[in-house]
């Protein structure tokens, strides 16, 4: 990282690359000490809406999980809405939410929910459905009640799967929360939108590093 911060500083100052395109690490390190509450309140916005989005997209795809699982009628019934919003892309459907739910947060959270509960769905559901046969033979020999089964086989044989989901859940309920504040405003989101108006590239590449860094802080706290 200091190497390579290291050439991208030469190449900058020695106008190898145009500092309109591409700015010097210095350059950023100037433009985020210029204005710290910014960037900190963006950062923390940004991480507060991506952190409520992940944790309802972690109870809400495992709870969906369980039922589609459980219920041949109700994955033919309601996964392919579920893969609906996998398919549309998010920056179509972002000014909708805008003007069902405001500029505020809320917004923010239901677009990084929207971006990351997919992958615990589908993941889970998968996971549930692999369930060894023999093994769940057993358990009915054993008079098993579905319960025991569920906390017993299905839901421990299923983990890998399901915290696999989490996994990537964690890294898209950033990217979808920042989709949601270029359109609302706030965050991270909206200082790049800002930034980019203003033809300040500096401020665009210190957000994007923050984003990079959150991205990174989510997807290693779900390893």
């Amino acid at each position: 990282l200091i190497f390579g911060s290291a050439i991208l500083e030469w190449l900058v100052k020695s106008g190898r690359v145009p500092v309109y395109l591409v700015p010097a690490p210095s350059q950023m390190w100037v433009a985020f000490i210029e204005q710290p509450v910014l960037f900190r309140t963006a950062f923390f916005h940004t991480a507060l809406s991506a952190s409520i989005g992940l944790f309802l997209s972690m109870v809400l795809g495992l709870g969906g999980a369980l039922i589609l699982a459980y219920s041949r009628w109700f994955r033919l019934m309601f996964f392919p809405y579920a893969l609906f919003f996998q398919t549309v892309p998010l920056i179509a459907i972002a000014p909708l939410l805008v003007i069902w739910l405001g500029y505020g947060i809320a917004t923010d959270v239901a677009s990084a929910w929207i971006v990351s509960v997919f992958p615990v769905l589908a993941n889970s559901v998968l996971g549930l459905l692999r369930t060894d046969p023999q093994s769940l033979q057993l358990f009915k020999l054993l008079n098993a009640s579905p319960i025991q089964t569920l906390l017993q086989l299905r839901l421990p044989s299923a983990l890998p799967s399901i915290l696999a989901g989490f996994k990537i859940a964690s890294g898209l309920s950033v990217i979808g929360a920042i989709v949601g504040e270029f359109i609302s405003g706030n965050g991270l989101g909206g200082v790049i939108d800002a930034a980019r108006n203003q033809q300040r590239v500096d401020q665009v590449f210190v957000a994007i590093v923050l984003a990079a860094v959150l991205g990174i802080l989510f997807f290693a706290l779900n390893r």
